[in-house]
């Protein structure tokens, strides 16, 4: 966790993850990095099909696993929703993911610790972890202050605790 000040949010179904994915959808801008990690089975895809609907995305999102990043349009802005899973550090280097998160869209990057080191300083980082049939822990750590804003904003209305 590197002491950085990290929240939660209990999710009991998928309308709870739906919930959480609205409420980062509607502060996202172009720029933003969201980072998913957990286990498998944890929820990262259901957290992406979500976020992609509350973007406005209109066709099917699914994991990007053997393209490595899939781009949809249909909202305000794009949603680049990748999976660095079976990418090895160097492989990832040499994509020019910085374009993406720098981009005119939100980026999504499920499996984002095996890029840790190229990771932008500022994004929200998500982890997911399986509590449940239906429940799953989500810890949000922001990483720069737009995203320490967010989380703090959610905190006092009631989403994160």
């Amino acid at each position: 966790m590197n002491g950085k000040t990290s929240y939660r949010f209990v999710s009991r179904g998928l309308a709870d993850t739906a919930a959480l994915a609205s409420e980062l959808a509607r502060r996202a801008e172009p720029g933003t990095l969201l980072t998913l990690d957990g286990d498998l089975g944890a929820g990262k895809t259901a957290f992406s099909q979500a976020m992609g609907r509350a973007l406005g995305v209109e066709e099917a999102v699914n994991s990007p696993t053997f393209t490595l990043i899939k781009e949809y349009e249909g909202g305000a802005m794009p949603f680049y929703h990748m999976d660095v899973y079976r990418l090895s550090l160097a492989e990832a280097a040499e994509l020019g993911l910085e374009e993406y998160f720098e981009g005119t869209g939100v980026t999504l990057v499920e499996w984002a610790e095996r890029i840790e080191e190229l990771l932008p300083d500022e994004r929200l980082a998500l982890q997911l972890a399986y509590t449940g049939p239906e429940e799953r822990l989500f810890r949000l750590i922001p990483y720069g202050p737009r995203y320490s804003a967010w989380c703090e904003e959610l905190k006092r209305n009631g989403v994160l605790s």
